[in-house]
């Protein structure tokens, strides 16, 4: 028999603000990184590796590389700073554009209703915010959001750090001249709690919540400091208790005086841990209407913050795909179809929807791949997408 004296010592069972210590966060967070720690890193600035996607979108397609470059994204999201940049995610920054057209054109629809307006751990005031702006990319210029999240870069560090079958939700924000900051915060899921609901959250659940959702944001103009970029400390997502932590008003003023902020220009991507603390900035600038595209991406075992109509999504963008062909390459249609698609197979109803052949049922993304691969109308994939959903119903 194992003798109990021998094992490891048992930690706190539940994370109070009273378990947090501002010293060991301290020395937590002062660390340092190089390009010399990393492998496929082009640079690190300011304790953030960037990483030129111009050089690595060939080594993406090449498995060996591809898996290695996303097992190093992985450890510096969980061990190393926690947040990572990928310079010229979009190489060609038309799909940007094209997409931003069409989110100024629904922040002025939303202006004057019920959409838009709040923001996360901000004031009121000069910022906009599209709630579930993947949807309503989606449905509003299908071809757009193809050639826009058909991003096999962006898709990769998804699946670095969520594995396949994630789920991607996306909420813009834009932040005008004068535009207030936010408060230094965790993310979804426990950061979205009350400080009581938090804390009510065994110790391992707060391990867990990190690695169930990424945070990114793809940048939609330059964004200079006076700007206001996303203030950043890097290496605060390793900080067990950091859930709690971030709610006392000394470890605010900490973040304060120690975060970073990385500058950006249109097309690259920021992508951190939820658990990181961070804050969107002041936009201190005079003309600068500063977008970002806020990517929170759920693993497929967790839950999404957001509801999302991916059913109404698949069938828009199912034409669209046709139509491109050739134009988007098998990694840019894989890309959007992840985007856009549930690629986990539950739950569901195992009576009307059992797994034939194999462990687990079609999923809604493996339906698309084979339509478009034995070129399917629209109509029939428009069929076959709604009598998949109606077997997945209680």
């Amino acid at each position: 028999m194992d003798d109990l004296k021998h094992r490891p010592a048992r930690g706190p069972a539940y994370f109070t603000q009273a378990d947090c210590d501002l010293a060991d966060f301290e020395a937590l967070t002062a660390q340092r990184i190089t390009a010399a720690d990393l492998d496929w890193a082009a640079a690190v600035e300011m304790n953030v590796p960037l990483y030129d996607i111009a050089d690595l979108g060939a080594r993406l397609e090449r498995p060996e590389d591809r898996r290695a470059i996303l097992a190093e994204w992985a450890w510096v999201l969980r061990d190393g700073p926690g947040a990572l940049a990928l310079k010229g995610a979009y190489a060609d920054t038309a799909p940007v554009d094209a997409a931003t057209e069409v989110f100024e054109r629904i922040i002025a629809e939303e202006a004057g209703g019920s959409g838009g307006g709040a923001d996360h751990f901000a004031a009121a005031g000069n910022n906009a915010r599209i709630w579930n702006a993947l949807q309503k990319l989606c449905l509003a210029a299908p071809e757009v959001f193809a050639r826009y999240f058909g991003n096999p870069a962006i898709a990769a560090v998804c699946e670095a750090w969520l594995g396949p079958g994630y789920r991607m939700t996306a909420q813009v924000n834009l932040v005008r001249p004068g535009g207030a900051a936010q408060t230094a915060h965790r993310d979804y899921h426990l950061g979205f709690q009350t400080a009581e609901v938090s804390a009510a959250f065994p110790a391992h659940v707060h391990d867990l919540s990190p690695v169930l959702t990424l945070q990114g944001a793809v940048a939609h103009c330059d964004m200079p400091v006076e700007s206001g970029p996303t203030k950043l400390l890097p290496f605060s997502q390793a900080y067990r208790p950091g859930y709690a932590a971030y709610r006392r008003p000394d470890f605010a003023a900490f973040f304060e005086d120690h975060c970073i902020q990385l500058p950006l220009e249109k097309g690259d991507a920021l992508f951190f841990s939820p658990a990181l603390f961070h804050g969107a900035g002041e936009n201190r600038s005079a003309d600068i209407q500063r977008m970002a595209n806020l990517l929170q991406v759920s693993s497929a075992m967790g839950v999404p913050m957001e509801a999302v109509d991916r059913q109404a999504m698949c069938a828009a963008l199912y034409p669209a795909l046709r139509g491109l062909g050739p134009a988007l390459s098998a990694a840019e249609t894989a890309a959007a179809i992840a985007a856009a698609a549930d690629g986990y197979s539950f739950p569901t109803n195992l009576d009307r929807d059992p797994p034939v052949g194999g462990l687990a049922p079609e999923t809604q993304a493996a339906l698309c791949h084979r339509a478009l691969a034995e070129g399917w109308e629209p109509a029939a994939f428009a069929e076959a997408l709604a009598a998949q959903a109606a077997r997945r119903l209680p």
